[in-house]
């Protein structure tokens, strides 16, 4: 019994403190010290990251301390990329590697040669241009992809994309007249790897604390703060088409724009600059010094753009901007079967009810929504704030019966919050409800190629995530 004892207490104690040593003794004496300045603590599902100096040991930092998470991240995308299309992931990597990584920002591939680095220090290999094509995995795959795919793979799968629900409100809107931001991230299960929390703290620019998808070097969800005072989400926008192959890719733009503008407008500048249409959202932006809020609404050659510092932005995934949803989306404005429509239906709903009374507490009730109003009843599924597309037959709205999809977060933060650089999060879902891989696969058969890709998230509590915060 001793010796079982004992050999519990080495694997426990010994073991992780002799593999950090053998871990170590590969790290040169610069490596090492460059992940001093950085640490990783996990809470309530949320990975968080603090990255810490120049683009080389903030890369080295991230790869390193995430390793695991993002060989695994390369992995399931490229399972996910090849039952949709057919097609390899080397072949897409290629594509990403002649497409994008040359308009690349040149400070942001010193940072993915360093993750690349840190990575393999850490006993995981993956490439530049890898990497490069999972931070763009949403613009090749939604944007591009279906633009070559019949000339290629006529019959492949063209990808669902990303939905969303967030708002933000400022002025006679809220509790005491300052700026609340609410987003939840609806995603398909596969994908949903991004409980990642990213305190970037660079040698140039402003310190950035944003949630991000595992291996990205933007945000992508998008829920972001930086010092600058400047807070801001996004929603995709529905039924979007033109791509530009000779643009600057999203990620990139959207990086920049959050380490280097000093407000919004200089923000919006930076995404509008050689914009290829990839990842094509309406972005609400706050800036805490103004009070000023903002809708960004990016497409390739139309964009809407309003600013106020009294009223509400409310995202859906449905384009606002007249001349953007005629003339480069295919979307129905007025179907309330449709999600993005049913969505907003709700978000001008409480916008009204709550006038006056927004502050974090509402929020969290805003992302957790199960109000469904087509069928005007609580009804959690693909139509409500808080998606449940897993829970949702669609009878009455088309599309895939319980499809492997839905919110798998929730982040708010107001004036106060924002200022200290922290938020509010919650990972698994906005409303709380768990969610078992196994029961769902047993209850759904025909997504069985998604076993061991699809992971459990158990219902978790809200936590508060700040800049430093160890």
């Amino acid at each position: 019994m001793k010796k079982y004892i004992t050999a519990i207490l080495i694997l426990i104690f010994i073991l992780p403190l002799y593999i950090l040593a053998q871990q170590s003794d590969s790290l040169t004496t610069e490596q090492q010290l460059w992940l001093t300045k950085s640490y990783r603590t996990e809470k309530a599902g949320w990975i968080y990251i603090h990255l810490e100096g120049t683009a080389r040991e903030r890369g080295f930092q991230h790869g390193y301390l995430l390793a695991k998470e993002i060989n695994d991240a390369i992995r399931i995308r490229a399972e996910v990329w090849k039952y949709q299309t057919a097609m390899d992931w080397l072949w897409l990597v290629r594509k990403a590697g002649e497409m994008f990584t040359p308009k690349v920002d040149s400070e942001l591939v010193d940072e993915i040669n360093g993750m690349v680095d840190g990575m393999k220090a850490a006993k995981y290999f993956a490439t530049r241009d890898e990497l490069i094509a999972l931070n763009g995995f949403f613009e090749l795959a939604w944007y591009w992809w279906p633009t070559v795919k019949d000339s290629i793979s006529p019959n492949a799968i063209e990808p669902k994309k990303q939905s969303c629900s967030s708002f933000i409100a400022t002025g006679s809107m809220t509790t005491d007249g300052k700026i609340v931001l609410g987003h939840n991230s609806m995603v398909g299960f596969p994908e949903s790897d991004c409980n990642i929390v990213l305190d970037i703290l660079p040698d140039r620019g402003h310190r950035i604390l944003m949630q991000t998808f595992t291996g990205w070097i933007h945000s992508g969800t998008d829920f972001f703060v930086t010092d600058a005072g400047l807070v801001g989400s996004e929603t995709t926008i529905g039924g979007f088409f033109p791509f530009d192959t000779t643009g600057v890719p999203e990620f990139s733009r959207m990086r920049h724009a959050t380490q280097y503008a000093n407000n919004i407008d200089e923000w919006c500048e930076i995404m509008k600059k050689n914009n290829n249409g990839g990842y094509a959202n309406a972005w609400l932006l706050g800036d805490i010094n103004t009070n000023e809020i903002a809708r960004l609404e990016l497409g390739l050659k139309q964009i809407g753009f309003e600013k106020k510092r009294d009223g509400y932005f409310t995202g859906s995934n449905i384009a606002e901007d007249l001349k953007l949803l005629r003339f480069e989306t295919h979307a129905d404005d007025t179907n309330i079967k449709l999600s993005s429509i049913a969505r907003r239906v709700r978000w001008n709903q409480l916008m009204k009810e709550y006038k006056g009374k927004i502050n974090i507490e509402s929020a969290k009730l805003f992302e957790a929504d199960h109000f469904d109003t087509y069928l005007k009843m609580t009804n959690p599924s693909g139509r409500t704030l808080c998606g449940h597309d897993e829970l949702d037959p669609r009878y009455s709205s088309g599309g895939t019966p319980y499809d492997a999809g839905g919110s798998i977060d929730g982040k708010v933060l107001d004036a106060t919050m924002a200022k200290e650089m922290s938020f509010v999060g919650r990972w698994g879902s906005s409303c709380g409800t768990a969610f078992d891989a196994k029961k769902y696969l047993e209850a759904h058969p025909q997504f069985g190629w998604m076993s061991g890709l699809i992971k459990d998230r158990p219902s978790q509590p809200w936590v508060i995530f700040k800049s430093g915060d160890k």
